[in-house]
C-alpha cells in the first residue's frame, strides 16, 4: 500500500514538473509573481527536482546510483524537449541546478532511510 502511494506521489510530482517546464510562459505557474527574483527561480527549480529525487529514492531504497541517474535523465529529457518549444530556452546552468536538486533529494532520502528501522525479514 505504501509503495502505491509513493508511485502516485512521484507521478504527480513529475507531471507537475513537466507541466511547469513545458507550459507557455503566460500559463506557467509562479511562486511570487511574474517579476520573480532569480534566486526565487533557483529555489523553485532546486526544490521541485529535490522532491522528485526524494520520492525516487524512497521508491528505490538502497539504489542510490539508480535513483541519481533516473533524476538526471528526467532533467536532461525535459531540457531536451524544451529546445523544441519556440518560446522556451534551455540553459546549461538551469540544467545543473535541477540535477543538483534531484541528487540532493536522493541523498537526503537515503540519509533518512539509513536511520529508519528495517522491517523484519
Amino acid at each position: 500500500m505504501r509503495h502505491n502511494r509513493l508511485i502516485a506521489a512521484a507521478g504527480i510530482c513529475l507531471a507537475l514538473i513537466v507541466y511547469a517546464a513545458l507550459a507557455r510562459l503566460a500559463g506557467r505557474p509562479v511562486l511570487v509573481g511574474h517579476a520573480e527574483a532569480y534566486w526565487v527561480i533557483v529555489i523553485e527549480r532546486f526544490s521541485a527536482y529535490g522532491l522528485l529525487g526524494f520520492l525516487l529514492s524512497f521508491l528505490l531504497p538502497g539504489r542510490v546510483a539508480v535513483a541519481c541517474i533516473l533524476a538526471v535523465v528526467v532533467v536532461t529529457g525535459i531540457e531536451l524537449v524544451q529546445t523544441l518549444i519556440p518560446d522556451r530556452n534551455t540553459v546549461f546552468t538551469d540544467m545543473m541546478q535541477k540535477a543538483a536538486g534531484g541528487i540532493v533529494g536522493v541523498f537526503l532520502a537515503q540519509t533518512i532511510l539509513a536511520f529508519l528501522p528495517r522491517p523484519p525479514a
